[in-house]
């Protein structure tokens, strides 16, 4: 009865860390496979090859108000090009690499976004955007598409720019956002307060969003 008891309780202390330390790999999308959140427009499969996926998207992981034909790197989802007239042009815009396969928990990488904006006193400034990704733990969470198991994946940005003779390094901005296996996919995003992707203060907000339901084709 002892050894009953004791192994009952190996199993419940050795369960989590076993989860913990699960790799995952990154999935395989069908065309078809859609996902649809509460702000922003769906993502949705419309092609694949034996190099790539096109998605097409609204909103979600990309810019606030951007959408398009977005083509992953089928072995790390890493987003390569947006399609425009069919012809694909190189993505260097915010979090191409946020989906970074394999993930376990622990692992760091970093990745640069340069853009010019707008001045405070007129004319365009080069504005350099330092982001910084970690996986943290796995974590149960409910969303409006259903209840979950999913990595949580820090992102960290932090704006850089010339202003007279030096650089200005700006207010850093974090998000947090949940992948699930199961879904294949983002299924929630929370902000931290103050949050925004450009250089001047009220630009670039955004707000949480999470999944409301999800197709996935066979």
């Amino acid at each position: 009865m002892k050894r009953i008891i004791l192994l009952g309780l190996l199993l419940v202390f050795l369960a989590p860390m076993v989860f913990a330390q699960e790799k995952v790999e990154g999935p395989v999308w069908n065309i078809g496979d859609k996902w649809v959140f509460d702000r922003g427009g769906p993502m949705e499969v419309v092609g694949c090859d034996a190099q790539f996926f096109s998605v097409r998207f609204s909103g979600g992981m990309f810019a606030r108000d951007s959408s398009g034909v977005a083509v992953f790197d089928r072995s790390t989802l890493n987003v390569k090009y947006m399609l425009e007239k069919d012809r694909r042009k190189a993505y260097s815009g915010f979090r191409k690499t946020i989906l970074n396969f394999p993930l376990t928990s622990g692992k760091q990488w970093k990745d640069l976004y340069q853009v010019d904006e707008p001045g405070a006193w007129g004319g365009m400034v080069a504005v350099d955007y330092n982001e910084t990704f970690r996986v943290l733990e796995w974590e149960e969470l409910q969303v409006r598409a259903g209840k979950f198991k999913a990595i949580k994946v820090e992102y960290k940005l932090e704006p850089s720019w010339r202003d007279g003779i030096g650089w200005v390094t700006g207010t850093e901005s974090k998000a947090l956002y949940w992948y699930s296996p199961e879904v294949k996919n983002f299924v929630k995003c929370q902000y931290e307060k103050g949050y925004r992707e450009a250089r001047i203060q009220g630009k670039g907000d955004r707000e949480n969003w999470e999944l409301v339901s999800y197709e996935l084709k066979k």
